[in-house]
């Protein structure tokens, strides 16, 4: 069942969801070479508990921590740890958090210092694909008009998007329906409706989208080592168009 939010609901997300995204901008400041991954978690795990908030990943389905870093050929769910990250390296920052009983959930992949030029622009398709995604999130539009967007988008510029792991509805719990897949067909799924809040997360791979997940059980990577990216926003429908609840500069 999809789940439509009230306007005061949607205002408790907007607080949860621009907690999660200060916090990313603050690590994506921090992720410069010779930095480690666990060192990134722990200034997290400080910050939530400054700001009176509690982590939405630490303990979800056994994970351990409250932030994911996926570097490089990693896709998603990267586990915080002693690999220090070096010049060049894209990592994909992912965190949510937990506020008032409303979760927050946002996504970026920042680089580490200068990178090539081919890894500038899969973070800048990426980026543009949640976008371009974005502004589909009106009324009477399909979710299918969404995923279609950002499929298109990114294999009209020579990527590929994962398959595996889609976006999700967002509100009391991390994970709401409906499911949202970064491929599909305009004009097909659910009908958007006032009070949906979709979190879409763009995860872009440079070569194959196949995967696979490592013996940590949860560590997704490219099985051909291509590089990926993934950036993600909570969306809500309204009837004035899209409201992005993880901007901070609305």
């Amino acid at each position: 069942m999809i789940i439509c939010k009230s306007p005061a609901e949607i205002e408790k997300l907007r607080r949860s969801g621009r907690m999660a995204r200060a916090i990313l901008e603050e690590v994506r400041g921090r992720a410069r070479p010779g930095v480690a991954t666990l060192d990134l978690e722990r200034y997290v795990e400080k910050r939530l508990a400054q700001l009176g908030a509690r982590p939405a990943f630490k303990g979800y389905r056994g994970y351990p921590c409250c932030l994911c870093t996926s570097v490089n050929d990693e896709i998603i769910h990267g586990i915080p740890s002693g690999r220090r990250l070096r010049e060049g390296d894209v990592l994909s920052l992912d965190m949510g958090v937990i506020l008032d009983g409303y979760y927050g959930d946002s996504a970026l992949t920042a680089p580490v210092g200068e990178i090539s030029e081919p890894l500038r622009k899969l973070l800048r398709v990426t980026e543009e694909s949640l976008a371009l995604a974005i502004e589909r999130v009106k009324l009477k539009h399909h979710l299918g008009d969404v995923s279609a967007t950002v499929q298109q988008y990114v294999e009209k510029n020579g990527f590929n998007v994962v398959r595996e792991f889609v976006g999700h509805g967002i509100g009391r719990e991390l994970h709401e329906e409906p499911q949202v897949p970064n491929y599909g067909r305009a004009g097909h799924g659910p009908v958007l409706k006032e009070g949906m809040v979709l979190a879409i997360e763009p995860m872009v791979t440079s070569g194959s989208n196949e995967l696979r997940v490592l013996g940590d059980n949860w560590t997704a990577v490219t099985l051909d080592g291509g590089y990926s990216a993934h950036f993600e926003h909570m969306v809500a429908v309204t009837r004035n168009g899209p409201d992005v609840l993880t901007r901070l500069d609305a």
